[in-house]
């Protein structure tokens, strides 16, 4: 940690520190929240919450700056909490431990926060700083982006006066996001009807680790191999005749493309088990040699904890494990506007099933709004279509959603902007619209006009414990968020 505070800039790096000290998962930002507030009470700052539990800090301009309209910079306060595998880290009473790697910033065995504690530590060290030029600044920081959105979507309406907002949640310093894609949470839940197997059968759980996971947005179109889909091929292939499943578990959140998945399954057809789990293996590994170089699938003995082992009955596990076969994951369509992007796609996210119940769910995104229903209803008719015979039909619950951040072409800050980034760096920044959720949708519905820009470091492999910052990139980043206050 002492490595990290001695990184330039000073300021940025010690309050990233400072934020990371503070456990910060989503829908369980008390703490941070009252970091943010007495930080704000340290520096003779005003601070405030809005009714959704937002918190907003205003600071005055400096001297030469206050003829200027007042800026909004926004960043969300929560963090994905992710391990590695068979790593025991208590998120809720330890920090981030992180580390110095050549250029780049780690944690270890964890993600890393820097989406969005860079951009959250770069509003306070604008906060807290002496010496910067800049106009009057509202600093909004939001609730549960990772989780739904739920700070952006409660959003009071009327307590800011900005009408130009930079959005600080980006993660490529060469870019200027301008749109991104709305999403839609699709849940789904069965009480099932369980048979029992006797204790002396084979008992093994096959687990599937290694895999690269990731932003389930930012990484869908790479072709990174989905977790639970992984298992649900390997269920299919066996079939209700060789195995019977007893539990099933993947998924860390509800943005991230499954890393692991494990399942625990009564063997019925021990030769069929062993000859197509070798061939299934064979295949995956094959297929996946050059994007998931670390996945591992293994099975081992379970020592049955009762007299009987309870399995999905026969004519339920069949169905479902057709729809986990079957339902729609990643790239759906391609965007026929901008060359490139990933219009619309899924990602089967979370699944625990046993004792009767099972639970999944889906997070499905689209910069269409029709597009991005279609790709929800894609993803339900496939466990819908288990209640054809008018049983086992599961309960299919799509959240709210959120809505996607339409580009505009005649941003006066983009243009600003553009004419910065060449002057600093001497070449064309790019602009674009990304695949990922921000919240600029959700706040321009509360904030009608706002003329709102994306920016930040290069982050790589967010919502993964593989997080990681780079520090030049950081630098240039904070180079051109001070230039850009200081000429707004």
């Amino acid at each position: 940690m002492s490595d990290i505070r001695t990184l330039k800039p000073n300021s940025l790096w010690n309050c990233f520190a400072d934020l990371n000290a503070v456990p910060r998962p989503s829908k369980c930002e008390e703490r941070v929240v009252a970091f943010v507030r007495d930080f704000a009470d340290r520096h003779g700052l005003k601070s405030m919450l809005d009714s959704a539990g937002n918190v907003i800090v205003t600071k005055p301009a400096t001297l030469d700056r206050q003829d200027r309209p007042t800026m909004i910079m926004q960043a969300h306060l929560d963090m994905v909490h992710k391990a590695a595998d068979g790593l025991n880290f208590d998120f809720n009473t330890r920090g981030i431990d992180m580390w110095v790697d050549g250029d780049w910033v780690r944690a270890r065995g964890t993600t890393l926060g820097a989406d969005n504690g860079l951009g959250v530590a770069a509003i306070l060290a604008v906060l807290a700083s002496k010496d910067l030029s800049h106009p009057p600044i509202e600093a909004l920081f939001t609730l549960d982006e990772e989780q739904g959105m739920g700070g952006a979507l409660g959003l009071q309406p009327g307590l800011l006066t900005g009408k130009t907002m930079l959005n600080l949640d980006s993660e490529e310093d060469d870019t200027f996001t301008i749109g991104c894609a709305g999403g839609v949470d699709t849940l789904a839940s069965l009480h099932y009807t369980e048979s029992g197997h006797a204790s002396e059968e084979p008992f093994l759980e096959i687990r599937i680790t290694g895999l690269r996971g990731g932003h389930s947005g930012l990484q869908i179109h790479e072709g990174r191999a989905n977790a639970i889909k992984l298992m649900a091929r390997f269920l299919y292939a066996c079939g209700e005749r060789v195995v019977a499943l007893s539990t099933m578990g993947g998924g860390s959140a509800r943005n991230a493309i499954p890393a692991q998945c494990n399942a625990r399954v009564v063997i019925l057809d021990k030769p069929s088990f062993d000859e197509i789990f070798a061939r299934e293996v064979a295949g995956i590994r094959q297929e996946f040699q050059l994007i998931e170089p670390n996945l591992s699938i293994t099975t081992q003995p379970v020592k049955p904890e009762h007299s009987y082992i309870p399995t999905m009955a026969d004519h339920v596990q069949r169905p479902l494990v057709c729809a986990l076969q079957a339902v729609v994951n990643g790239v759906h369509r391609m965007s026929p506007v901008v060359p490139g992007l990933v219009e619309a796609s899924s990602n089967l996210s979370l699944i625990s099933l046993g004792n009767g119940y099972a639970e999944w769910s889906g997070l499905q995104r689209s910069s269409v709004e029709s597009s991005k229903e279609d790709v929800a209803r894609a993803f339900a008719a496939a466990f819908q279509s288990m209640g054809a015979d008018g049983m086992n039909c599961p309960e299919i619950r799509p959240d709210a959603g959120y809505p996607g951040w339409s580009p505009s072409a005649e941003s006066p800050i983009l243009e600003k902007m553009k004419v910065l980034y060449r002057d600093l760096f001497g070449h064309d920044v790019k602009v674009s619209a990304c695949h990922a959720g921000l919240e600029c949708g959700l706040i321009g519905i509360a904030y009608p006009g706002l003329d709102m820009i994306s920016f930040g470091p290069n982050i790589h492999e967010a919502h993964s414990e593989k997080e990681c910052a780079s520090i030049s990139s950081a630098q240039k980043f904070w180079k051109l968020l001070t230039a850009t206050l200081a000429d707004f």
